[in-house]
């Protein structure tokens, strides 16, 4: 019994698809990422003391590195048993999956193709899995 999969990506979620002897299973992993500094409190720019200036991007993007790692770390565990990966999506998330899957000695050798793709409906992502596997 044989899974390949293809991961559709980007920050607010991704797309898994496993092809299971032809068979399709699909998931959906929300991410929890924020995506705005000021999110609470929109007109606070920080604050002064003495000659500092302090914010909260800091600890917000610190924050939002944490959430990613997270959401990562759950498409992972999702696939880690799978035979093969395609990856794809918009902008970078999918760079930051298929950097985590290069340093997995476990996981390198499965991750089969990486790609662009714009935001795609479950059907078109299910397709485009098809498609790279060449199941009809």
């Amino acid at each position: 019994m044989k899974t390949q999969t293809g991961i559709w990506i980007d920050t607010s979620k991704a797309i898994i698809v496993a092809l299971i002897d032809g068979k399709e299973n699909s998931t959906e992993i929300n991410s929890e990422i924020e995506n705005s500094v000021h999110h609470n409190n929109e007109g606070n720019k920080g604050l002064f003391m003495g000659n500092g200036h302090i914010n909260n991007e800091k600890k917000f993007d610190e924050k939002k590195k944490h959430q990613t790692n997270d959401f990562l770390k759950n498409v992972i565990n999702q696939i880690k048993k799978d035979d093969a990966f395609y990856v794809f999506g918009p902008a970078e998330m999918k760079l930051k999956l298929k950097n985590i899957i290069e340093n997995n000695l476990e996981l390198v050798a499965r991750l089969k193709a990486v790609e662009t793709a714009d935001s795609m409906t479950l059907n078109q992502v299910v397709a485009k899995v098809k498609l790279f596997y060449k199941i009809q």
